[in-house]
Protein backbone atom coordinates (compact mmCIF):
# COMPACT_ATOMS: atom_id res chain seq x y z
CA UNK A 1 0.00 0.00 0.00
CA UNK A 2 1.14 3.47 -1.44
CA UNK A 3 2.15 5.94 1.87
CA UNK A 4 -0.44 9.02 1.43
CA UNK A 5 0.85 12.00 -0.64
CA UNK A 6 2.04 14.76 1.53
CA UNK A 7 0.78 17.85 -0.07
CA UNK A 8 3.75 19.99 -1.02
CA UNK A 9 4.41 23.56 -0.12
CA UNK A 10 3.26 26.40 -2.74
CA UNK A 11 6.82 27.24 -3.16
CA UNK A 12 7.80 23.56 -4.13
CA UNK A 13 4.74 23.22 -6.64
CA UNK A 14 6.12 26.66 -8.38
CA UNK A 15 9.23 25.48 -8.55
CA UNK A 16 8.40 22.46 -9.81
CA UNK A 17 5.76 23.97 -12.53
CA UNK A 18 8.81 25.95 -13.18
CA UNK A 19 11.31 23.15 -13.69
CA UNK A 20 8.70 21.47 -16.14
CA UNK A 21 7.90 24.72 -18.09
CA UNK A 22 11.81 25.20 -18.48
CA UNK A 23 12.48 21.75 -19.77
CA UNK A 24 9.23 22.56 -21.82
CA UNK A 25 10.99 25.58 -23.29
CA UNK A 26 14.60 23.66 -24.13
CA UNK A 27 12.89 20.66 -25.53
CA UNK A 28 11.08 23.14 -28.19
CA UNK A 29 14.57 25.18 -28.57
CA UNK A 30 16.17 21.98 -29.38
CA UNK A 31 13.91 20.83 -32.03
CA UNK A 32 14.09 24.27 -33.47
CA UNK A 33 17.40 24.44 -33.77
CA UNK A 34 17.09 20.84 -35.52
CA UNK A 35 14.29 22.21 -37.75
CA UNK A 36 16.48 25.41 -38.58
CA UNK A 37 19.33 23.20 -39.75
CA UNK A 38 17.09 21.52 -42.07
CA UNK A 39 15.52 24.32 -43.47
CA UNK A 40 18.88 24.79 -44.39
CA UNK A 41 20.26 21.82 -45.97
CA UNK A 42 17.18 21.42 -48.19
CA UNK A 43 17.54 24.98 -49.09
CA UNK A 44 21.20 24.25 -49.69
CA UNK A 45 20.65 21.11 -51.52
CA UNK A 46 17.94 22.47 -53.77
CA UNK A 47 19.95 25.34 -54.87
CA UNK A 48 22.65 22.26 -56.15
CA UNK A 49 20.01 21.06 -57.75
CA UNK A 50 18.74 24.06 -59.57
CA UNK A 51 22.33 24.79 -60.71
CA UNK A 52 23.00 21.35 -62.13
CA UNK A 53 19.36 21.07 -63.88
CA UNK A 54 21.06 24.76 -65.29
CA UNK A 55 23.73 23.34 -66.73
CA UNK A 56 22.23 20.41 -68.28
CA UNK A 57 19.64 22.79 -69.78
CA UNK A 58 22.30 24.58 -71.42
CA UNK A 59 23.35 21.76 -73.02
CA UNK A 60 22.80 21.54 -76.73
CA UNK A 61 22.02 17.87 -77.29
CA UNK A 62 19.53 16.74 -75.17
CA UNK A 63 19.88 12.92 -75.00
CA UNK A 64 16.99 10.57 -73.08
CA UNK A 65 19.78 10.00 -70.22
CA UNK A 66 19.65 13.58 -69.98
CA UNK A 67 15.80 13.62 -70.14
CA UNK A 68 15.69 11.05 -67.65
CA UNK A 69 17.84 13.12 -65.30
CA UNK A 70 15.86 15.84 -65.71
CA UNK A 71 13.28 14.40 -64.63
CA UNK A 72 14.97 13.02 -61.58
CA UNK A 73 16.16 16.59 -61.09
CA UNK A 74 12.98 18.03 -61.35
CA UNK A 75 11.43 15.64 -58.84
CA UNK A 76 14.17 16.05 -56.45
CA UNK A 77 13.43 20.04 -56.63
CA UNK A 78 9.99 19.53 -55.80
CA UNK A 79 10.20 17.07 -53.04
CA UNK A 80 12.53 19.76 -51.38
CA UNK A 81 9.95 22.54 -51.49
CA UNK A 82 7.01 20.45 -50.42
CA UNK A 83 9.49 19.60 -47.46
CA UNK A 84 10.32 23.58 -46.75
CA UNK A 85 6.44 24.33 -47.36
CA UNK A 86 5.22 21.86 -44.69
CA UNK A 87 8.24 23.01 -42.44
CA UNK A 88 6.80 26.53 -42.14
CA UNK A 89 3.08 24.80 -41.48
CA UNK A 90 2.26 21.66 -39.26
CA UNK A 91 0.09 20.91 -36.57
CA UNK A 92 1.92 21.02 -33.58
CA UNK A 93 3.11 24.41 -34.55
CA UNK A 94 -0.44 25.48 -34.86
CA UNK A 95 -2.03 23.40 -32.17
CA UNK A 96 -1.78 25.84 -29.48
CA UNK A 97 -2.86 28.92 -31.09
CA UNK A 98 -5.92 26.56 -32.55
CA UNK A 99 -6.97 26.02 -29.34
CA UNK A 100 -6.57 29.39 -27.94
CA UNK A 101 -8.51 30.46 -30.71
CA UNK A 102 -11.63 27.91 -29.46
CA UNK A 103 -11.24 28.57 -25.72
CA UNK A 104 -11.34 32.31 -26.20
CA UNK A 105 -13.88 32.66 -28.73
CA UNK A 106 -16.16 29.72 -26.92
CA UNK A 107 -15.57 32.36 -24.30
CA UNK A 108 -16.54 35.19 -26.02
CA UNK A 109 -19.64 34.06 -27.53
CA UNK A 110 -20.80 32.85 -24.59
CA UNK A 111 -20.55 36.36 -22.96
CA UNK A 112 -22.23 37.76 -25.98
CA UNK A 113 -25.36 35.54 -25.26
CA UNK A 114 -25.12 36.74 -21.61
CA UNK A 115 -24.96 40.09 -22.69
CA UNK A 116 -27.98 39.90 -25.56
CA UNK A 117 -30.02 38.02 -22.77
CA UNK A 118 -29.58 40.65 -20.46
CA UNK A 119 -30.14 43.54 -23.22
CA UNK A 120 -32.99 41.99 -25.06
Amino acid sequence: MKPPKQPQPPEENSEIDFVTELESVERSLLALKARYNQVQSDRQQKAEWEQHRHKLNQNQHHTPEIKAELRQIQHQIEVLEINLESQLFSWSSLKRPFWQVVRFGGLGVIIGWILKSCVG
